[in-house]
């Protein structure tokens, strides 16, 4: 299970750079392509030990080079603003690189996992249920969320016929994740990590007023879910490698956004001052009021690990790293 190079892009993101940390501690050969930039992105690889760091602009000639060692790509690397309207770059980032480097695994035998999202259920409207069936129905509310549903699509295409394809491949639809790493995400940061920095700073956390009747001030539900346990679903699919499809990873429990404004005041061991505000109009007509995930299909496969509840999750978060010198994994 450990021969060969991993190839994780986005390695130096959220999700990404968690998982590295788990590939690290098992021993794996780990590389990253990503873009770095002039920021603090870097320090969520400071503490790995990397085989390389490849920029965008070189992973072809990276991938030449290395066919043969590299055993399994996990590509995590996107365009992940909801709020980006750049749709050509949108889609050369998050459709067609996961298509060509679909293609490359298939070429040379390497395992392929790829990042989906939530963000292709929409408005809910057709259900969260992550059953081929179900793609055709589904309709993104933005161009993020479409980008993601059209690479779906392709592989189920690819994969229903004979085209060649990976010896393994999962897509994971992340629900809402929070933890360690996600501090250079700025605006697109976890609801966990700003109402951590606005209470520690003695203001009120603030969240979205709601304008649906049927749902009141900061009753809006999404699924949280901890990256830790996005982590070891993801690497419990790499350790079946008789096991492919695409699978929801969220706990199957909406909850709802003043709940988690209550669970890290708690973990700060304050009451939780809450100050409502408007949804921003240009948010309001694809904003999501409940997100939930259906997980009988990653339980008919096998995995039977339990998914951290909130409050136990964003205690670990807050204690562990936010309230800690160093926050970083």
């Amino acid at each position: 299970m450990r021969n060969g190079m991993i190839l994780v892009t986005g390695g130096a993101g959220f999700i990404g750079s968690n998982l590295i940390a788990a590939l690290e501690a098992r021993g794996q050969t780990v590389a990253v392509c990503d873009r770095l930039g002039q920021g603090e992105k870097w320090r969520n690889l400071a503490k790995r030990a990397l085989a390389a760091v490849v920029e965008p602009e070189g992973l072809g000639e990276f991938l030449a080079e290395k066919r043969g060692q590299i055993a399994a790509i996990f590509h995590l690397g996107a365009v992940s603003a909801t709020t980006e309207r750049d749709v050509d770059l949108i889609l050369r980032t998050n459709f067609t690189l996961s298509e060509r480097l679909w293609d490359w695994s298939a070429e040379h035998g390497a395992r392929f996992f790829y990042a989906s999202s939530a963000a292709v259920y929409g408005d809910g409207k057709a259900g969260y249920d992550d059953d081929p069936a179900a793609l055709a129905r589904l309709r993104p509310l933005n161009p993020y969320g479409w980008s993601k549903l059209l690479f779906d699509r392709r592989v189920q295409q690819l994969t229903s016929g004979q085209a060649p394809q990976p010896p393994q491949w999962a897509g994971f639809r992340f629900f809402n994740v929070y933890g360690p790493n996600e501090y250079h995400k700025g605006a697109m940061r976890s609801v966990v990590k700003q109402v951590h920095e606005r209470l520690s700073a003695g203001e009120p956390a603030l969240l979205f007023r709601s304008h649906d009747p049927a749902y009141p001030d900061g009753g809006q539900l999404r699924d949280f879910v901890a990256v830790g346990d996005c982590v070891d679903a993801m690497l419990w699919l790499y350790d079946h490698p008789e096991t492919s499809g695409v699978f929801n990873l969220g706990t199957g429990k909406a909850r709802s956004f003043a709940e988690l404004a209550r669970a890290v005041a708690a973990a700060l061991g304050r009451e939780a001052a809450i100050r409502y505000v408007d949804t921003p109009a240009e948010l309001r007509q694809h904003y999501q009021y409940f997100t939930e995930a259906e997980t009988a299909r990653l339980r008919r496969v096998g995995y039977d690990r339990p998914f951290t509840g909130l409050e136990d999750g964003v205690q670990h978060y807050v204690k562990d790293y936010l309230s800690a010198a160093d926050p970083y994994l």
